[in-house]
């Protein structure tokens, strides 16, 4: 998910309680509660440092080491202590009357905030690596489009309301839409893969794997992409119109992974790193009296040729 919602994800679950000692509106404010659960919902994107050594590295790293489950168990702990070195050193230099955080409540909430991260970007299509550095298998829950503005919507609600209030109600059943608005696309995902399946199966189309996508703020409606083999069938379910598999357009894109050149693009440092990354990966081939142009493209993201996110261009000039 995008680092808004990371962040309207840690300030809900402060506002729905979680600062506050024994969960209660009326308790005792915790020391450092707020940056524990803000910071924490976003730390595992600490890996977008990468983008400085180019995006290409930057896609063969990013929802990696940092997303899985060894970095997981230590990111509590890397946080907890530079909350606390914060602590000591900064705020209670400035103001030596206030209450000491305390390492045990900081560890708990760096912990919740962390954990929340790599769930919700395990929900969308770009998936994250949970096995990192020990295996690099992508996961994939396609409930959730990475940009979703419902999430949005009602966690900023829900945090705005809460504090014009001064009580935790609005906050927590904020939280608790957005988990049921999780569960239905969840639910939803499964029942669009099932209806594609049926009726790619009685086309006598063959059925490798498949996504059913979300798209932008329309829950209801489900990109499909089955790999047959030698490409990929395209379509879409949307329930709002029936649930039926529909024609994309266009209906289906050839992998084209047999054209002169793929092979040697793909043992290139950038077509691994891409190809390792890729879902659904299709090749166009151009040709020039200098070079062969392979461009390498998802077609999670994309169905045509372009530049840009999604797509990689390998070069190989003619002997």
């Amino acid at each position: 998910m995008d680092n808004l919602c990371h962040t309207l994800v840690g300030a809900a679950l402060g506002e729905a309680g979680m600062k506050r000692r024994a969960g209660r509106a009326s308790g005792k404010p915790i020391p450092l509660a707020m940056p524990a659960l803000l910071i924490g919902a976003n730390l595992p994107d600490v890996d977008i440092l990468a983008y400085a050594w180019g995006q290409t590295t930057a896609l063969g790293f990013r929802r990696g080491w940092t997303h899985g489950v060894p970095a997981l168990v230590l990111w509590p702990f890397i946080l907890t202590g530079l909350l606390l070195a914060w602590d000591r050193w900064v705020r209670r230099r400035s103001r030596p009357e206030a209450e000491p955080a305390r390492p045990r409540e900081l560890l708990l909430l760096s912990t919740v905030a962390i954990l929340t991260h790599p769930l919700l970007d395990w929900l969308n299509t770009y998936g994250l690596r949970w096995l990192m550095p020990f295996d690099g298998t992508w996961f994939y829950g396609d409930a959730l489009f990475i940009v979703d503005p419902w999430i949005w919507l009602a966690l900023s609600a829900g945090v705005v309301l809460s504090r014009l209030r001064r009580n935790s109600k609005s906050a927590r059943w904020a939280v608790a839409a957005v988990c049921v608005y999780i569960v239905f696309s969840w639910s939803l995902q499964l029942a669009s893969r099932q209806v594609a399946a049926r009726a790619l199966a009685a086309s006598g189309r063959p059925i490798h794997r498949m996504m059913a996508g979300p798209v932008l703020a329309n829950p209801f409606r489900r990109e499909i992409v089955s790999d047959g083999g030698e490409g990929y069938d395209l379509g879409e379910v949307d329930w709002l119109a029936g649930p039926e598999l529909r024609p994309r357009r266009p209906p289906y894109r050839p992998k084209n992974d047999a054209l002169p050149g793929v092979a040697e693009a793909a043992a290139t440092r950038e077509g691994a790193i891409f190809l390792d990354w890729a879902r659904f990966p299709f090749f166009l081939v151009e040709e020039s009296p200098d070079a062969r142009i392979v461009r390498m493209t998802d077609a999670r993201y994309r169905l045509e040729r372009g530049e840009g996110f999604a797509t990689q261009t390998v070069v190989l000039p003619r002997p």
